[in-house]
């Protein structure tokens, strides 16, 4: 297990250099894009994190994670990866419109393909742990109480969307433009699933524990 134990390190590496070039790196990176940087990286670092899981055995696997618990705390990594990038560069937004606003369309691009590569991911690693383990009363008990978390998030931030809304003078709502209300919906969206994932992930290991 110790070469695996190194590959995760590793991994580890990457993600927080794919992080940082997400969030507060430089605009450009030797004359790549940084946030196209960031992303392919963190991509990387997803798909290296799976094949390190498949190729852990068994008894090696269910003494330390299940593979719902490795699944639960990869979402979470990378929701919340994608939640920050996201929140960070919402002032993006704020420019011209859409069609003319390269940046947003930049940092859009960017948050889709994060999100089509988790869901991939997803899937990928649903699909192998089918194969071997059947799901029982314990999972669908712990991704129940995820699923309900998520929900409650969801509402909670709508809400608060809505009384800043309703409440803010206007004068004070000139941020409040469309692209930038559509994007902090998809926010509310991907913090939802975090809750989800945190909370499935803390079911897994209190059970564990």
């Amino acid at each position: 297990m110790q070469p695996l134990r190194v590959g995760f390190a590793g991994l580890v590496a990457l993600a927080a250099l794919a992080t940082w070039l997400l969030i507060a790196g430089p605009a450009r990176v030797l004359g790549v894009d940084a946030g196209n940087a960031g992303v392919v990286l963190l991509m990387a670092a997803g798909w290296g994190s799976l094949y390190a899981i498949s190729r852990m055995p068994d008894d090696g696997l269910g003494e330390t994670m299940s593979r719902g618990e490795w699944r639960a705390w990869l979402g979470l990594a990378f929701t919340l990866v994608i939640a920050a990038y996201s929140i960070a560069h919402a002032g993006v937004f704020q420019g011209p419109p859409l069609p003319h606003n390269p940046d947003a369309n930049r940092v859009g691009r960017n948050v889709v393909m994060l999100l089509a590569a988790w869901l991939i991911l997803a899937h990928v690693l649903d699909a192998r742990g089918r194969d071997r383990v059947q799901r029982d009363e314990r999972d669908r008990e712990i991704e129940a109480r995820g699923a309900g978390a998520a929900r409650l998030a969801l509402v909670v931030i709508l809400v608060g969307y809505a009384l800043l809304l309703s409440f803010s003078p206007t004068e004070r709502l000139d941020w409040a433009v469309p692209p930038l209300l559509g994007h902090l919906l998809v926010v509310a969206l991907v913090v939802s699933c975090a809750f989800e994932y945190l909370v499935i992930g803390i079911g897994y290991w209190r059970d564990r524990r």
